[in-house]
């Protein structure tokens, strides 16, 4: 991106909320102030990628995803499937939009203030972070499975708009009385493997999913690793004392969690196993998660959190 002109930027924005007022109310101030910026509305599922990878071939130095993590995700892996034969130079901000924000709001973006969010896409500094691999698909937050997995499926959109984030909490409660565990295998990077039952597991680039659930509290989206998190068969009676687990993350204690960093990690289950990646569901047998260092830039705030 160029420094001594404005950047040039390409908001890409869900139909249901485009006709937002303090959307449209922002993006004519930003263009008043003299930063170029066109709009793209998407209506159907792909269009978010679509309209990505083609900002990223014109050479558009912003793209800035309206949306939650599902739009973030989507257009990040518009942008990276256009940049496979050659360097990236288009960066990603976010204007927080739907249910789930957790990206957002891990790296403190603002949320609920599209002038903000548009004027730190205008401004703020573009930082190289990296991306997560689940098989053959991109995630940039977090990729849960298990029953927490479940839970964004089993939220109805209704309780979704009315709660917000706080639906996924109370989903997560009646989904985690009755989970069952999945009978697995984690292989680690060096070969060793360990089989048991998973109740829940993360894989993760950020910190949070699932509304604002911490799953991995030492992540960092520049350090070249992912945080793996891996809840085993656990009863109601114990879930206080996994939640605690999860907090301090001792593996010389931990009873019930295992927590890592590594470049990559295998699992594979004895029947098909749902994992979201930025809440989007996938399922399979066998998952290879590995993270792509440095594989993609985001404008985030000076403060960032998650970029030290």
């Amino acid at each position: 991106m160029t420094s001594h002109s404005p950047r040039s930027m390409r908001l890409i924005i869900n139909g249901k909320s485009a006709g937002d007022p303090a959307l449209r109310s922002a993006v004519k101030e930003i263009r008043k102030a003299g930063h170029p910026l066109d709009v793209r509305v998407t209506w159907e599922s792909g269009d978010a990628a679509r309209y990505a990878t083609e900002a990223t071939q014109e050479g558009i130095d912003v793209i800035i995803a309206g949306g939650g993590d599902g739009t973030v995700n989507e257009v990040a892996g518009g942008v990276l499937a256009a940049g496979e034969h050659g360097q990236i130079n288009t960066a990603i901000a976010v204007v927080p939009y739907g249910t789930a924000n957790d990206f957002a709001a891990g790296c403190g973006i603002p949320i609920g203030d599209p002038l903000a969010a548009l004027q730190l896409a205008a401004s703020g500094k573009s930082v190289l972070i990296d991306a997560g691999r689940a098989n053959d698909q991109f995630f940039i937050n977090v990729a849960s499975g298990g029953f927490g997995a479940e839970v964004t499926v089993n939220t109805p959109p209704e309780l979704k708009k009315a709660l917000g984030g706080a639906a996924y909490s109370l989903m997560g409660v009646v989904t985690a009385a009755k989970a069952t565990p999945h009978s697995g295998r984690v292989t680690l990077p060096d070969g060793t493997s360990e089989s048991g039952d998973v109740l829940v597991m993360t894989a993760a680039n950020g910190r949070q999913c699932g509304g604002g659930q911490q799953v991995a509290p030492r992540a960092f989206l520049n350090d070249g690793k992912l945080d793996f998190l891996v809840v085993h068969d656990v009863d109601m009676q114990s879930f206080g004392q996994v939640l605690r687990e999860i907090l301090t993350l001792d593996d010389e204690t931990n009873q019930y969690v295992s927590y890592m960093q590594a470049e990559s990690l295998k699992m594979e289950f004895d029947a098909p196993f749902q994992v979201n990646l930025d809440g989007e569901p996938v399922s399979s047998k066998t998952f290879e998660f590995s993270v792509i260092p440095h594989a993609i830039r985001f404008v985030l705030p000076a403060s960032a959190p998650l970029v030290p």
